[in-house]
């Protein structure tokens, strides 16, 4: 994912698969899916530390990305 075009779809993407598949998000509301990322980005430098990855200090679209994705099952 190299461009905001290719985030716009990205998230687009998501919606379908919460409306199709609910049962794959533990986060379904707004609220929740919000308090699980805010969680998520609170956690993030263990994240980074883990995938063997600097703590960036602006996210690209790729990380924006992948905190939607941990945020839709983030506890």
């Amino acid at each position: 994912m190299r461009t905001r075009e290719d985030f716009v779809q990205f998230l687009a993407d998501a919606l379908a698969d919460l409306q199709n598949r609910p049962e794959d998000w533990e986060n379904v509301t707004l609220e929740n899916f919000l308090e699980a990322w805010g969680a998520w980005v609170g956690s993030m430098p263990g994240w980074c530390k883990n995938q063997g990855k600097e703590l960036p200090d602006q996210p690209d679209w790729n990380l924006l990305a992948a905190m939607v994705m941990a945020a839709r099952i983030y506890e």
